[in-house]
């Protein structure tokens, strides 16, 4: 089967919504993917605002945004069909939406984006609120990515991916095992900010600051990073672990900014560490913007040479468009009505198939 699927991803950095038109084919249990076409779509300044303070919102004002930012997808969904000539190509659309709560300890979370709305724009079926049914049972809800490197990347050891968030997936027992390391880029952007650039372009502002010796052992001392898998991070809780320690501190801005490069250098490293590979060498995927930091690839391979790691960043559309290419599998699964979120990476009771279905077209009799 060839399924042909439109993967949308909004990550926590809040840079705009990435979209991947793939072609994935399944055969005897075997997945290959074929990238056809891609698109970030960058968020107004409004509407990432209005994305950051939704939590502030009444009821009324959070359900108007749920529909609003639902209708600006598929209005943004419709643009890109039509500029790569999409229209009857596409079968459905698989929305990871943007995730504004998440508190699995209450069995909670909201990735808003309304899937109606968007099917209701593109005439398109919509596949949306992937997390939900993982939370309801007893999980994380996070990471969802790896049932992609289980099907589309098994040929490496390692699965990092550098957002908002730093995740990782890790081989345990045959099974893989997968969850947040630390904040990422949602720091890096905001000291980056500080010098009148939207993100620190290959490292070269961090290269010039130096460690604060005494504020990283602040930051790797925090409970987080002793916790067991599975654990996840919601974007308040990534700030939390980052803002009062670096990004209220009244230090030198470029060496706040090197210092945690090397927060995320070594709290990968450690993580690592805690799931030996036991071969000569292995090796490890990398993904997301960070992987186009130079400096901070650079740090990882220093860091992670003990461990025997070699680090392997791919061609940029996989590195920019991984997480909605993944968005289209999972969909496709839940098509399928397969498992598409793995228990041993979130801690769920079981497997799921996650997913709500919203179709955009009426039924036509034959």
């Amino acid at each position: 089967m060839v399924y042909h699927v439109i993967g949308l991803m909004s990550g926590s950095s809040l840079d705009g919504l990435d979209i991947c038109f793939a072609h994935l084919h399944e055969a005897r249990g075997k997945w290959k993917y074929e990238i056809i076409a891609t698109d970030c779509i960058a968020y107004t300044s409004e509407l990432a605002n209005r994305l950051l303070r939704a939590t502030q919102l009444d009821v009324s004002g959070f359900l108007l945004l749920h529909t609003d930012y639902g209708r600006w997808i598929g209005e943004r969904v419709n643009d890109f069909m039509e500029q790569f000539d999409l229209p009857n190509k596409v079968h459905f659309i698989a929305s990871h939406g943007h995730t504004v709560y998440h508190n699995p300890k209450l069995r909670t979370t909201s990735q808003i984006g309304d899937g109606a709305t968007i099917a209701a724009t593109t005439g398109l079926p919509v596949i949306s609120d992937l997390r939900a049914l993982d939370v309801a049972l007893g999980g994380q809800g996070a990471p969802i990515v790896p049932i992609g490197d289980k099907l589309l990347f098994d040929a490496y050891d390692y699965w990092l991916n550098i957002g908002g968030i730093v995740n990782l997936t890790v081989r345990k027992d045959d099974q893989l095992q997968a969850f947040d390391v630390c904040t990422g880029n949602q720091a890096l952007n905001i000291l980056a900010q500080n010098e009148g650039q939207d993100f620190d372009d290959n490292g070269l502002l961090a290269m010039r600051g130096n460690v604060l010796t005494d504020l990283i052992g602040e930051l790797n001392s925090q409970e987080y990073f002793r916790k067991h898998p599975p654990k996840s991070l919601s974007n308040d809780e990534a700030k939390a672990l980052v803002f009062p320690t670096l990004l209220e501190s009244p230090r030198n801005n470029l060496d706040l900014l090197r210092t945690m490069v090397q927060h995320i250098a070594e709290q990968v490293a450690l993580a690592v560490s805690k799931f030996p590979h036991g071969k000569d060498k292995a090796n490890m995927l990398i993904t997301g913007g960070g992987a186009f930091n130079g400096f901070l690839i650079e740090m990882l391979r220093a860091e992670l040479l003990p461990y025997h790691v070699e680090i392997i960043v791919p061609d940029q559309q996989v590195v920019k468009f991984k997480e909605a290419l993944v968005m289209a599998l999972i969909g496709a699964l839940r098509w399928r009505e397969e498992t598409n979120v793995l228990c041993s990476a979130t801690g769920a009771q079981r497997d799921s198939i996650s997913g709500a279905l919203w179709m955009g077209h009426s039924f036509q009799p034959a």
